[in-house]
């Protein structure tokens, strides 16, 4: 599913270059569930992005789906990433004018494969999350614990081969964001998906299949 080879993310401040994110290797495989972790600063985010195509690396390669990023024009990387990856963001990104039905399928709109089809599962996947109930409710009206249910779910949408986290349970109390983690583990098993999370809980990080601390899979600077 992921093969990551020397890869390396650096950026220019001025006459100094600043290492965002370095990774000897990483595999994942398809259909695993890994959290990522270390301290704040060591790229995790970076490398969810780098994973998403969202940016490209300064050297190293990433290949996601059998796919090597790098040789993807921005155009192609774009279609990808609609087609093959689904993102929960930390923020939720939840869009204030559309109700929980209309964000959740806002997620096949963005893949654009938007059909009745996607309707109905949207629906499905709702009620899968105990939020049946609350399709026609506004981000606003919707509580703390139910956000990134939707969230979640506008991820899943699409069907993506890979499901991308970045401390996707925000501040929720433990009990509630552990409930909303382990909705999302179980639809990706029964979907077979893989999930990528990045998290700084180690109670989160032991529903994970395998955990990988970031700073030991560091290149040498």
């Amino acid at each position: 599913m992921i093969e990551i080879r020397g890869l390396r993310k650096e950026y220019r401040r001025g006459a100094e270059t600043v290492l965002a994110c370095s990774v000897r290797d990483l595999v994942v495989t398809d259909g695993e569930q890994i959290a990522l972790m270390g301290r704040s600063g060591c790229g995790k985010t970076t490398l969810l992005n780098l994973i998403a195509g969202i940016q490209r690396p300064t050297g190293g390669s990433v290949r996601v789906c059998g796919v090597d990023l790098a040789t993807l024009g921005q155009g192609a990387l774009d279609r990808f990433r609609a087609e093959h990856v689904g993102i929960v963001f930390q923020t939720f990104n939840l869009l204030q004018p559309f109700t929980a039905l209309e964000n959740v399928l806002l997620g096949a709109v963005f893949s654009g494969r938007a059909d009745a089809r996607h309707r109905v599962r949207a629906q499905e996947l709702l009620e899968r999350v105990g939020l049946g109930d609350r399709t026609g409710h506004r981000p606003r009206e919707l509580s703390i614990g139910q956000q990134p249910r939707v969230a979640m779910c506008r991820a899943l949408i699409h069907e993506p081969d890979l499901i991308l986290a970045d401390e996707p349970l925000g501040n929720q109390d433990r009990e509630t964001g552990s409930r909303v983690l382990q909705l999302l583990l179980e639809i990706a098993r029964d979907e077979h998906r893989t999930v990528v999370m990045v998290t700084h809980d180690p109670e989160s990080a032991k529903m994970m299949q395998r955990c990988v601390d970031l700073q030991s899979l560091r290149e040498a600077a």
